[in-house]
């Protein structure tokens, strides 16, 4: 038998999600962000661009309203109510210090005790090449926490310095620490990504909610099999 995952810390009240683009927190993690609302728990998304480069099929200026409205009703149905974009270019996100500012700015202002991120490494599954989007926002985001803890870098945020993060949470990773329990919320992370209905239609010809519900709950299935059989969302934790 695999080695059984340990449950994610929830003695925490507020959590903030950091990701490059809309979907990105749908394809999985939104299952468990529901578990978390419907426990009282507060989670804002802030989203590094509007993913404006992400349909083939539409330009960036159609493109990039359509994907904001579809991660704004994505992430209602999981409880987000507090979604933010920081208008990075979609598809060249550079990591460096300007990035790090912005990031280090949010996490400032909102004060998280959980910060949620994306798989920053090279691959997927050791198969599929990770985006450079990707990489950039999560290895920015895991230095932005540090950051935000220091007066002395980016003193000109509007917020003072936070030193309240106690885990850093990567969501998608091949090497996962902890789960968290989506029995309940499960068929809400589906319903999460199908808002995504225009960004699916034009990814694959198969029929959306088909896509999204094998997606969601195989995923969840799989990862269950390391979570006592129970349908579930990994991530690699980071005690900070």
């Amino acid at each position: 038998m695999a080695d059984q995952l340990e449950p994610m810390p929830v003695d925490w009240r507020r959590a903030l999600a950091i990701v490059a683009h809309p979907d990105d927190l749908e394809y999985g993690c939104a299952s468990a962000v529901a578990t978390w609302t419907d426990a009282g728990r507060e989670v804002s998304y802030l989203l590094v661009t509007r993913g404006e480069a992400g349909i083939d099929t539409l330009e960036p200026a159609k493109a990039g309203p359509l994907r904001e409205r579809e991660e704004l009703a994505g992430a209602a149905v999981v409880g987000v109510r507090t979604v933010e974009f920081l208008d990075h270019a979609d598809g060249v996100i550079e990591y460096g210090t300007a990035l790090r500012r912005d990031l280090a700015a949010a996490i400032r202002r909102h004060r998280p005790e959980l910060v949620i991120t994306l798989n920053f490494d090279d691959t997927w599954g050791g198969v599929h090449w990770n985006t450079p989007d990707h990489r950039a926002v999560g290895r920015a985001t895991m230095d932005a926490v540090g950051d935000a803890g220091n007066r002395w870098i980016f003193p000109d945020t509007e917020a003072g310095p936070w030193t309240g993060v106690r885990w850093l949470a990567v969501a998608g990773v091949d090497s996962p620490t902890h789960a968290v329990d989506v029995t309940d919320s499960l068929e809400r992370g589906v319903l999460s990504l199908l808002e995504h209905r225009a960004y699916i239609e034009a990814l694959t010809t198969e029929d959306p909610e088909t896509y999204a519900r094998n997606l969601i709950e195989g995923y969840a299935r799989e990862s269950g099999e390391r979570f006592g059989g129970r349908p579930a969302i990994t991530f690699r934790l980071y005690p900070q």
